[in-house]
């Protein structure tokens, strides 16, 4: 092992070595923040939504704004689509006319530039990629399908059970200051636990029975939210 010479003088840190300032990165985060948002009906429309709008298929506009046990919503969307003979495909082919919600694009390159960004989300990286690539490509936890080799979805497969509430608290143990953002029932747990939290065009029903929750109507009100954390 090579020992350091004795000159009497403490060793230069290596963050100072390198010209970085480990208590302050570039965008001035010297408390480490961390903004984790849902994506579907904060950052891109609702894909089962515009799917069942494409196909005249009521019933598929249900989502977790309506249903808060993922299993039983996703359970119900398989058995329409095998009833209906629909596959991956189809799907895909909806997703590729989507755009990002109007001012999303703008609104993740601020976040970015400001602070941490990462993405929990309950839909599948079969479904995000293309509309993701609109957004920037910022980080995004979500869940697999699993398709046949007829390119029928037979199931899903889940990241991790409650996915969104266990990263927050994983952030969180890692020291960073957690915000934590969306407007359904299955983003309630990762708001919970979130230092800061905010609740993004919820349905009405919601606001009703979390009205201690801070809403945002829109994304500049959700910036004016975040900024006031930061």
């Amino acid at each position: 092992m090579v020992k350091e010479p004795r000159t009497g003088k403490s060793l230069m840190p290596l963050e100072s070595h390198y010209g970085v300032d480990s208590r302050e990165d570039s965008r001035g985060l010297g408390s480490m923040n961390i903004t984790c948002l849902d994506l579907e009906g904060v950052l891109i429309p609702e894909i089962w939504i515009a799917f069942a709008e494409k196909t005249g298929i009521e019933a598929l506009k249900r989502t977790t704004r309506d249903e808060p046990d993922y299993d039983v919503l996703m359970r119900y969307r398989l058995d329409i689509l095998d009833k209906e003979g629909f596959k991956l495909a189809d799907i895909e082919d909806v997703i590729g006319t989507l755009d990002p919600l109007p001012g999303a694009i703008e609104f993740v390159e601020w976040v970015t530039s400001q602070t941490r960004l990462v993405i929990l989300s309950d839909t599948f990286r079969q479904f995000a990629g293309p509309l993701m690539a609109k957004l920037g490509n910022p980080t995004l936890f979500c869940h697999d399908l699993v398709i046949d080799e007829t390119g029928r979805i037979a199931d899903y497969q889940l990241r991790l059970k409650d996915h969104k509430r266990k990263a927050v608290e994983a952030f969180k143990a890692l020291n960073f200051e957690t915000f934590a953002a969306g407007d359904s029932y299955n983003d309630l747990t990762m708001i919970d636990v979130a230092d800061n939290r905010a609740l993004y065009c919820p349905p009405e029903r919601l606001t009703t029975e979390r009205p201690e929750l801070p809403v945002a109507r829109n994304h500049g009100e959700l910036r004016q939210i975040i900024e006031g954390v930061l």
